[in-house]
């Protein structure tokens, strides 16, 4: 494959260190003139801004590097195409909502819901092309960027080739059926969509995959344990003489095999216990001795070891993708300094010696895509070299400058000429006037509460809301007061700087408007103020949706508790960055759902309509249809979701269980099963350990933070990369250079 005539020459011709030419010979290039030399130039600063982009971003670097491909790449990446890319994602994945069968009705229950919506053949059928268009062109481009002889080796992208091979072939099948075929096996791949467009997502994946021999092992374990308990207890209450207790344990959880595994399985999960011992239990103490013996090994022993198991593997996870965000930053930040250093060979050796020109890299930072904040601080960072060389050191230190997000100052409190001002000026801008505040706050949620308990037993219409009517009038017109007495200490854009004043603030206006609704509507508060429903609302839903405003006010308390701001903010860190592992369960709830409308689709029917199930008043006491569990099916892709979100929790799960194997056939455990092994085993044990491990380093490191924080009038955001920079090791420089010189589309000449 002929490379771009730009490639095929070498971007980088300076010798390095000790040896080649000395620093202060003429450059292989010779002198250059003209037209060319500009265009030549322009073309080194496009390279270095787009090797710039790739470093803040951690991308990897192995992309074309001519003039053409920069601009595509450019673009690629850019919001337009990076947003629509992101939205394309979410429409084809909001089809299964949509498509048949439909999840468009009020209720998931068989009994009371009505014909969902059947789209026209074609209509989801259209929105899926667009989709899968917008998603060739994406592996089009890729492909393209990456180079033939590098896509051959990208699994990934092979995936993603293939898959949408099998989902235009799908579709076309689709269309020729008008609409009635029987299976969609697209449906299936679609989130696959969703985990080829996050690195993270695919860095979690490799990381579970490696760990899947140690889980394994622990499972097999489990499953040995299960199968000698239920021989045993097989064994145990199953005899020749048997009392009334034994006869009960035995017809109820341990009739034959299968059903005693099944009862042994749930009991390590303590959804059925005590139930599965209380037969025996009640006959004999000494059963009590089997049951828990059982669950100490398994739920105490063996399931917390796969917990520690899991934990050990994924310790350091996050350092360890750290660790290559950090080498992928030093890489394209090498590769931009590179770029840029090679200019001064071009003609007469530089007086000053090899390094960046600080005007060359002022210019590559105009044409670097940068928040708006961030570009001004290295701009005047970069100008204070004055007109010395940046050397490869400094320039890598300049990207430390990228990993602040956010770093200002909060605007000036504003100044008074008169001493009352000044003085009322200190006094509400002191802290207590906040814990003032909380107090009322406080004395608000408790007046709320106490009316709540003496209402409990009253209706809504019979309710007398004259006291509580005024406490909301006395406490929103000081939350107004002190709203404004903060703004005036200061200053409107001051307070507006904070974002728990924000929150506050917000919050405080809704009230007030509602109340202010309220009186016009209703008029003040007086003794038996119980008047008619008038406009949308009556006087009880406007108090309530007061009250709950006021409740949810109360938050402000967090920061003004420093380990309840610490552990709130460490909560809001981790839900920022654990995006890869919730995407992870969206595709496992994904895949999951639609096999479940495949294998149970129309299993669950209500009484009365050729059920299979007996009606409520027949039924046995906790059975399913006892429990009115009707509702949990896999009837829509809507119902499918909370159905297996039910059995994730594991509370009840053996009603399902028993349920699906009556409507459907035994088999139907072995999807349950399999569900529960990778939602609750290895999905919920895995988010436990990145959750301790997160939680554990940012308390450890919470001086750290406050010391980035520096002056608490400024606010600085540091992202976890950085948080955790300090334990991350440094890549050398042989290593970068080694990792250059295999570029796939960049030459260094030595």
């Amino acid at each position: 494959m002929e490379e771009p005539r730009e490639e095929s020459e070498p971007l980088l011709s300076r010798a390095r260190g000790g040896s080649g030419r000395p620093a202060g010979s003429a450059g292989s290039r010779g002198v250059r003139v003209g037209p060319g030399a500009a265009s030549r130039q322009d073309l080194c600063f496009d390279q270095a801004a787009v090797f710039i982009e790739d470093a803040i971003q951690y991308r990897s670097i192995n992309h074309r590097m001519d003039a053409r491909s920069m601009w595509l790449y450019r673009l690629y990446y850019s919001n337009t195409f990076q947003w629509t890319l992101s939205l394309t994602i979410f429409l084809i994945l909001l089809l299964a909502f949509i498509e048949t069968p439909s999840s468009l009705t009020s209720t998931a229950d068989v009994r009371f819901r009505s014909a969902p919506w059947d789209p026209p053949c074609g209509l989801t059928e259209s929105v899926e092309a667009l989709c899968l268009l917008v998603f060739v062109a994406d592996v089009s481009v890729k492909s393209y960027l990456v180079g033939w002889a590098q896509f051959r080796k990208n699994p990934w992208l092979l995936a993603y080739l293939a898959v949408l091979v099998v989902s235009l072939a799908d579709w076309i099948v689709s269309l020729s059926l008008v609409c009635q075929e029987p299976l969609r096996i697209r449906r299936l791949f679609r989130p696959f969509f969703l985990m080829q467009n996050s690195s993270m997502m695919k860095k979690t994946l490799k990381c579970i995959r490696s760990s899947l021999p140690e889980m394994a092992s622990v499972v097999l374990l489990l499953a040995l344990h299960l199968c000698v308990f239920t021989m045993l207890g097989m064994l145990v209450f199953t005899g020749e003489k048997q009392d009334d207790g034994q006869d009960r344990e035995r017809l109820t959880y341990f009739r034959n095999l299968p059903e005693a595994l099944t009862s042994l399985l749930v009991l390590l999960t303590t959804a059925n216990n005590p139930d599965v011992m209380t037969p025996a239990y009640s006959k004999n103490r000494a059963y009590a001795i089997f049951f828990i013996v059982f669950t100490l090994i398994g739920s105490l022993f063996l399931m917390n070891l796969l917990t520690a198991i899991i934990y050990n593997q994924f310790r350091g996870y996050l350092m360890k993708s750290f660790q290559t965000s950090l080498f992928r930053r030093r890489l394209g930040a090498r590769a931009a300094y590179e770029v840029l250093s090679s200019m001064s060979t071009w003609g007469e050796a530089h007086p000053r010696g090899v390094g960046v020109d600080p005007q060359d890299f002022l210019q590559v930072l105009q044409r670097v895509q940068l928040h708006s904040h961030q570009k001004p601080v290295i701009m005047e960072k970069v100008r204070s070299y004055g007109g010395d060389l940046l050397s490869a050191e400094e320039f890598q230190k300049l990207f430390n400058e990228f990993d602040k997000r956010v770093i200002k100052e909060r605007p000036p409190r504003p100044e008074y000429r008169s001493p009352f001002l000044r003085s009322t000026q200190f006094l509400f801008s002191h802290r207590y006037f906040d814990y003032l505040g909380n107090l009322i706050a406080l004395g608000n949620l408790v007046s709320i509460s106490v009316f709540l308990v003496f209402d409990a037993d009253v209706l809504p219409g019979d309710r007398d809301d004259f006291v509580l009517g005024i406490l909301n009038c006395v406490f929103i017109l000081y939350y107004v007061l002190e709203l404004l007495l903060k703004a005036f200490a200061l200053g409107l854009r001051r307070y507006l700087s904070y974002s728990s004043n924000v929150f506050d603030g917000l919050l405080t206006v809704v009230l007030l408007v509602l109340e202010i609704s309220t009186l016009a509507v209703y008029r003040f508060p007086h003794p038996g103020w119980k008047p008619e429903m008038l406009g949308l609302l009556s006087l009880w839903d406007m108090a309530r949706l007061v009250n709950m405003f006021i409740v949810f006010r109360f938050l402000r308390i967090i920061p003004s508790m420093k380990l309840m701001a610490l552990v709130a903010s460490t909560i809001l860190d981790l839900i920022k960055n654990m995006r890869a592992f919730g995407g992870i369960l969206v595709v496992v709830y994904y895949v999951f759902a639609i096999l479940g409308i495949n294998l149970f689709r129309g299993v669950v029917v209500a009484p009365g309509n050729g059920s299979l199930a007996p009606d409520n008043s027949s039924a046995p006491c906790g059975s399913f249809e006892q429990l009115e569990y009707w509702a949990n099916n896999f009837d829509d892709f809507a119902a499918a979701l909370i159905t297996l979100w039910n059995v994730m929790v594991v509370n009840n799960w053996q009603v399902f269980l028993d349920a699906y194997r009556r409507f459907s056939g035994p088999w139907s455990k072995m999807y349950f099963v399999l569900w529960w092994l990778v939602s609750s085993v290895i999905w919920v044990n895995l988010f436990l350990a990145l959750i301790l491990e997160n939680f554990l380093h940012k308390w450890d490191r919470r001086a750290h933070l406050q010391s980035l924080a520096g002056d608490p009038d400024t606010c600085c955001q540091v992202t976890v990369d950085l948080l955790f920079r300090d334990v991350l090791e440094e890549p050398t420089e042989e290593e970068l250079l080694e990792r250059l010189s295999c570029h796939p589309h960049l030459r260094l000449c030595r």
